[in-house]
């Protein structure tokens, strides 16, 4: 069976992610603390006192912490996983989880991976205008025709029933007042940009001059790009620019990935969403599976185990 390691972007953090892990496996903690000691020297904070500071259910937004502990969490689960045996055959990185899963496929070390979440934050913070997204239940096709009128774009395709759109500041209140006339379920995600927008892109260039120092090699693993759709051997130039500026085609990702069938998708993300998602979208008789280990709930552990279960 086909494993397939599933990272996912801004929206998807809280804080106290990781938690459990973090206090009780050592191959885990000592990963987040490593990469923290690189966001300090950098920044001069720390994303790990980011993280645990805070009370769950407040806001976590900041953009130059949630890039860093994003990744840093990612990245420190998939090797967690990895030192347990369970060893992808491929990455599959969605927006900013496109850092982390570039790198476990090898094509760019740890270290210059988060340097460069380090400066798209930076490139974020400094010049994009503000935005926000929403993840909205309803199809794409029977939703975009009633939001005439409001500035918007397509963030994401998730699943049939499942999207999340991008706009400035100023037209969230009246998207969010048309979806609740029209009783369309949706949710406000913990971000302070319309990422995958033209609202982002006035942080273009300051970006690519941040990393214009950075290359790629090689990959050790085929990476799946939510941005392409496709398996990639090699990354263009501008690969985490774009993945984060164009839309999310996570359907159609999975979709390719499912022709194929019998593939186990670990989501190594924070909040469990992707392998969510992943269920809508398998084959009934693919005999694929969808796993989630960290989620805002808890029960990491518990679900490590059931994980750790499938590898028998």
């Amino acid at each position: 069976m086909i494993t397939i390691f599933m990272f996912s972007g801004q929206g998807s953090q809280y804080f106290q992610m990781g938690l459990e892990l973090f206090g009780s496996n050592p191959e885990f903690r000592s990963w987040m603390e490593t990469l923290d000691r690189q966001v300090r020297e950098r920044t001069g904070a720390s994303a790990l006192e980011a993280i645990y500071s805070r009370g769950k259910n407040e806001t976590f937004d900041h953009i130059p912490h949630t890039h860093p502990a994003i990744f840093m969490l990612e990245y420190a689960l998939a090797q967690c996983l990895q030192s347990e045996g369970l060893h992808p055959d491929l990455t599959l990185g969605a927006s900013m989880g496109s850092f982390a899963a570039a790198a476990v496929a090898g094509f760019i070390s740890v270290e210059d991976a988060l340097d460069a979440v380090i400066s798209q934050a930076g490139a974020f913070h400094d010049r994009a205008m503000p935005g926000g997204m929403l993840a909205v239940l309803a199809p794409i096709e029977k939703t975009v025709s009633r939001l005439d009128g409001l500035q918007w774009e397509l963030a994401a395709d998730n699943f049939d029933g499942h999207f999340a759109l991008s706009a400035p500041s100023a037209q969230l209140p009246e998207i969010e007042a048309r979806l609740r006339g029209l009783e369309i379920a949706h949710q406000r995600l913990p971000v302070r940009h319309a990422y995958h927008s033209r609202w982002i892109d006035d942080s273009r260039d300051d970006f690519l001059r941040r990393t214009s120092h950075l290359s790629f090699k090689e990959g050790a693993l085929p990476l799946i790009c939510c941005e392409q759709a496709d398996r990639l051997q090699r990354l263009p130039a501008d690969f985490f620019w774009r993945a984060v500026r164009n839309p999310i085609r996570l359907r159609e990702a999975i979709a390719r990935l499912e022709r194929d069938g019998g593939c186990r998708y670990v989501d190594v993300g924070p909040s469990g969403t992707m392998a969510t998602f992943a269920k809508y979208l398998l084959r009934k008789d693919g005999g694929s599976s969808a796993h989630a280990i960290l989620t805002p709930y808890g029960r990491d552990l518990n679900n490590l185990a059931r994980l750790r279960e499938t590898m028998v």
